[in-house]
C-alpha cells in the first residue's frame, strides 16, 4: 500500500515540476517558484505523516 501511495506522490511531484518549468519559460517566475515550493511540500509532507 505504501508503494502505491509513493507512486501517486511521485506522479504529483513530476506533474508539478513540469508545470513549474512551463511557467518559468512563459516568464511567470513568481508562479514557478511557488509551484516548485508546493511540489517540495508534496514530496516532504507524506514522509512525516505516513512514516511515523
Amino acid at each position: 500500500m505504501k508503494i502505491a501511495l509513493w507512486f501517486i506522490i511521485i506522479l504529483m511531484v513530476s506533474y508539478s515540476v513540469a508545470f513549474s518549468i512551463s511557467l518559468w519559460k512563459d516568464k511567470n517566475k513568481s508562479g514557478a517558484i511557488v509551484i516548485m515550493a508546493f511540489a517540495l511540500f508534496i514530496l516532504i509532507a507524506p514522509y512525516f505523516v505516513l512514516m511515523k
